[in-house]
């Protein structure tokens, strides 16, 4: 399989697209660490395994460095970091004070940064990657998730610059993600009708599932990437159908 051998950490990985990535990784061949802050409901398996769940606080450096240095004294070897946690609350700015959207950012761009820099030794020696979990927010508004947009467009240039800066031992990528599937799409999009309602704005007709953007990832921390490096792969499904041609009043279809 792609990854035999390999060992990859996926954080936030106990559900939702992080999980969607570490079954495809397990799926692939490669040891999977998951981390969040809780453990998960049940185990994270796919093709007969299972992965590794530890506990740890991505905005607590010593309790990152402290995992990483775990993780390479039980596999002896790191060869992909997926920077998947984040995520954010619909809170408009005016709302809920700076310190709460500074935690955003936090979680959602300053952690992936610390975890990378603490990862990077072990990277380099095994001439791995670093794959960023962006999202279409970080370059189009993002009302209601603005700070979540700001933290995934500085996500992306970080991942940019630390893919020259490392190159050439260790590549790094993001993934630009639309709107997936989780088992919180009710919160963002409703009931089982508005899913499929906003699913239908979607040129592909549907949103992601987490195995689609696994398997994305699975490619970019593969050989068949060995010249990718970044570089922003977009996941969304062809994107949004602009407005406008919606609300004009010519050119349309009889």
């Amino acid at each position: 399989m792609e990854l035999d051998g390999r060992v990859a950490v996926v954080t936030g990985g106990t559900r939702g697209v992080g999980a969607g990535i570490a079954r495809s990784f397990l799926e692939a061949g490669a040891d999977v660490v998951v981390c969040a802050r809780r453990p998960p409901a049940g185990p994270v398996a796919a093709g007969g395994r299972q992965a590794h769940f530890s506990a740890v606080d991505l905005r607590d450096p010593a309790a990152v460095e402290e995992f990483f240095a775990v993780v390479a004294h039980r596999y002896g070897r790191l060869d992909c970091l997926v920077n998947n946690a984040g995520g954010t609350p619909y809170r408009p700015l005016g709302e809920g004070g700076a310190q709460r959207h500074a935690r955003v950012l936090e979680l959602n761009l300053l952690a992936p940064m610390t975890a990378s820099l603490l990862a990077h030794p072990w990277l380099r020696e095994a001439r791995g990657s670093v794959l960023m979990i962006g999202s279409v927010s970080g370059t189009r508004p993002s009302p209601g998730t603005a700070a979540y947009g700001a933290a995934k467009a500085g996500l992306e240039h970080l991942a940019r610059s630390m893919a020259v800066e490392w190159a050439p031992e260790v590549r790094v990528n993001s993934l630009v993600l639309g709107m997936v599937r989780t088992e919180l799409s009710h919160l963002h999009y409703g009931d089982e009708a508005g899913i499929a309602a906003v699913g239908a704005t979607v040129p592909l007709g549907r949103l992601a599932e987490p195995a689609d953007v696994g398997e994305a990832a699975v490619f970019l921390a593969s050989d068949r990437a060995a010249y990718v490096s970044g570089a922003s792969l977009l996941v969304h499904g062809g994107g949004e159908r602009p407005a406008f041609l919606d609300a004009a009043t010519v050119n349309k279809e009889s």
